[in-house]
């Protein structure tokens, strides 16, 4: 055990990674409630204890509330469950708990650590399940996304939550409020968590249908910053993936099981129910993805477009702009010959040939006409006038 403990210390001292701009979860409320604070025989339970309590044939047993006392009495005679539910435990209380419950120190060091993907594995009699919860945040329209660890023995359960969601003190008044349900032990309450988990990603689909929504029309409206925010969604439809893609074979392990080890038949139906919702949902969340790769497509074909519009306008600009250089350029040669004419005759020199010339005027204004006839018709002939 001094090797288990050991090691589940240097897995304890990871780091635990948050996603950037992530503040840390505040305690959830229901874990102020007294009982997890002051109980009637003066035992003060941690506040990482959200609740600990013994059931027998699907009642709370009264006097099982504080952590000794449910150690105690567990195991205990048939149709006796112990349920205990952890919010950020300490290391010590982890592994006080996996010594009471004989738990694989693999499965513990994966509770201590957290960020697991969704699993489920079998250690001898005690199933450990990963499962990760979703919820939709309306303010600042993100998806947050929570982990949860469930232990599931003959006759225990322990739930350990890095996160505060799934609010799991709703589950257990669920089943305490239905005790036929509850009498059904250990695989109850996991069916009730794996319930809460899927019928929490409803709202986060419904979400993200209406980010979506508002996406394709802020697309085919040109807005420039579209592109950042269908980045930063196709990134938490990827996650939120990840969180349900895994859990259909969750429940296909669960399925396969159900005739080695004798699972009431009731409970068959309820965990089939919740495999439907859960493909129902990794469904919707693939169609998701798809969605956004196409609106990313769309998108990057529209700024295409409007860029190649924006080039040839820009382009007919510049020919425009190119044809009133050339017709300035053509008048401003025109111009120039009889300028060039003039000046040369103009030179106060005692002995030019066509000064004493009695035609020389009109040759000099004939040479201008010609020139600028001539210089006119090449620049007609090539478009420039």
């Amino acid at each position: 055990m001094s090797d288990w403990r050991s090691r589940a210390a240097r897995a304890s001292r990871r780091p635990f990674a948050r996603p950037t701009g992530q503040q840390p979860d505040p305690a959830p409320e229901h874990s102020m409630d007294p009982r997890a604070e002051l109980l009637d025989d003066g035992v003060r339970l941690e506040r990482s204890v959200v609740d600990a309590a013994v059931y027998r044939g699907g009642h709370r047993i009264a006097g099982a509330d504080s952590l000794a006392e449910v150690y105690r009495q567990v195991p205990g005679e048939p149709g006796t469950m112990a349920w205990i539910g952890l919010y950020r435990p300490a290391e010590e209380q982890l592994l006080e708990a996996a010594e009471r419950f004989g738990l694989h120190e693999l499965a513990v060091e994966d509770a201590i650590v957290a960020h697991q993907r969704p699993k489920l594995e079998r250690y001898g009699a005690t199933l450990f399940v990963v499962l990760r919860a979703a919820r939709y945040l309306d303010e600042s329209e993100q998806v947050d996304f929570g982990e949860i660890h469930l232990f599931v023995g003959p006759q225990f359960v322990l739930t350990v939550r890095h996160s505060q969601s799934p609010d799991l003190s709703v589950v257990r008044r669920r089943l305490e409020a239905d005790s036929e349900l509850l009498a059904l032990g250990p695989e109850a309450v996991l069916y009730a968590v794996l319930d809460a988990v899927v019928d929490g990603y409803a709202p986060v689909i419904a979400g993200l249908q209406h980010d979506i929504d508002e996406i394709e029309t802020e697309v085919f409206s040109g807005d420039p910053k579209v592109s950042r925010r269908i980045y930063e969604l196709s990134r938490e439809v990827i996650e939120f993936q990840r969180s349900t893609r895994p859990l259909l074979q969750i429940m296909a392990s669960l399925e396969a099981g159900f005739g080695k080890y004798g699972t009431d038949e009731e409970l068959q139906r309820n965990l089939r129910d919740v495999a439907d919702h859960a493909t129902t949902a990794a469904e919707r969340v693939d169609g998701f993805r798809q969605m956004l790769q196409n609106i990313l497509t769309v998108n990057a074909t529209l700024v295409s477009q409007a860029q190649n519009e924006e080039m040839k306008q820009l382009a007919e600009a510049g020919h425009a702009q190119n044809n009133e250089i050339k017709k300035i350029s053509s008048w401003a040669a025109i111009l120039f010959a009889p300028t060039l004419i003039g000046t040369v005759y103009g030179m106060n020199f005692a002995h030019m040939p066509e000064l004493g010339w009695v035609f020389g005027y009109p040759f000099a204004i004939g040479l201008m006409a010609l020139v600028c006839g001539g210089l006119y018709l090449v620049f007609k002939r090539r478009d420039w006038l």
